[in-house]
C-alpha cells in the first residue's frame, strides 16, 4: 500500500503517526528533520492521532498530501538522534508547538510533550534566546506561563486551563493523598493541597472498566474521611456544563476558606 511517493507498507499494517513520521522521512530520501507533532510523537507524546498530517523541515516545498513541510533554519544542538532520524530535539519541538497551536492546543500538546521527555520552561526559553525574530514568540510565551508537566490527558491539560481562565487559584497536578498510617492511598489529578480540594477528570476508562469502576467508587468514599472534598468532571461537562462545574469548585473552595478571586 503507498503512503508517499516512493514509499510503501503492507496493506494489513495499521500505521501511527509515529509511523507516518517515518514513512514522510523516508520519501524525503532520509534528509527531512521530523517537527513540531511529528517530532513530538518520535519523543513519546501520547494523543497524537495519526491522521494528522505529518511536519517535516525540509527544502522541497512541494511536498505530497499528508505532509506539511516547513523551511525553518536550526541553530546547533537543536536535532538529535531518535530511531534511526535527525528529529527537532524536546525544547526545539516545544517552542516549534508554543508558537503555531492555538493556545488551548499549545497547551495541551506541550503538556504532554513535557510529561513525555522531562524538558523543562528554562529549555524552551533557551530556544527563545536564540531564535528572538521567530514568529509566534508571543504566542509561546503566553502558553508556556499555562503549561504544567503533570497533565496526564488533554482534557486534564484542559481542565486546568479553564479553571485558570476562569479566575480560580492556579491547581497543583497529581496531588498524593496519604491514609492516616502514611501509606500513600491515591493520586488526584488537580487540586489545592492548602484547601484539600481535589479535581479529577473522568475519561472513558472510568466507567468501561469494571476493575477501575469499582476502584473508583471505594476512592470516592474515603477521600472525604480523609479530609479531600473532591469534584469529578467529564467531558460533558466541561463543554456543556462549564458553569455548573465551576460553581461546585467555587463552592468547595469557599468552604475550605479560599478567598474568592473568581
Amino acid at each position: 500500500m503507498p503512503v508517499y511517493p516512493g514509499v510503501w507498507v503492507p496493506r494489513d499494517v495499521e500505521l501511527s503517526h509515529r509511523s507516518y513520521a517515518r514513512a514522510a522521512w523516508l520519501w524525503s530520501r532520509r534528509s527531512g528533520i521530523p517537527a513540531g507533532l511529528s517530532a513530538a510523537a518520535v519523543l513519546g507524546s501520547k494523543w497524537i492521532d495519526a491522521n494528522k498530517p505529518v511536519e517535516l523541515i525540509h527544502t522541497n516545498r512541494r511536498p505530497p498530501s499528508g505532509i506539511i513541510v516547513h523551511t525553518d533554519a536550526l541553530s546547533s544542538g537543536e536535532t538529535q538522534l531518535a530511531s534511526g532520524m535527525s528529529i527537532t530535539t524536546p525544547a526545539r519541538t516545544a517552542f516549534d508547538l508554543g508558537r503555531r497551536l492555538p493556545l488551548t492546543e499549545g497547551v495541551q500538546r506541550i503538556d504532554a510533550l513535557l510529561n513525555a521527555t522531562g524538558i523543562k520552561i528554562g529549555d524552551i526559553e533557551d530556544i527563545i534566546a536564540a531564535h528572538p525574530g521567530a514568529r509566534g514568540v508571543r504566542q509561546l510565551r503566553r502558553t508556556l506561563t499555562l503549561v504544567d508537566s503533570g497533565a496526564e490527558s488533554p482534557y486534564e491539560s484542559l481542565t486546568r486551563l479553564l479553571l485558570v481562565q476562569a479566575g480560580f487559584p492556579r491547581p497543583e497536578t497529581q496531588l498524593e493523598v496519604f491514609e492516616e498510617c502514611g501509606a500513600l492511598f491515591a493520586r488526584l489529578d488537580m487540586g489545592w493541597c492548602e484547601y484539600g480540594v481535589g479535581v479529577d477528570f473522568d475519561g472513558a476508562q472510568h466507567w468501561t472498566d469494571p476493575r477501575r469502576r469499582s476502584w473508583d467508587v471505594e476512592r470516592y468514599a474515603r477521600l472525604p474521611e480523609l479530609g479531600w472534598i473532591d469534584i469529578r468532571v467529564t467531558a460533558g461537562m466541561l463543554h456543556n456544563r462549564r458553569s455548573a462545574f465551576f460553581d461546585r469548585v467555587g463552592a468547595a473552595l469557599m468552604s475550605r476558606g479560599c478567598p474568592r478571586t473568581w
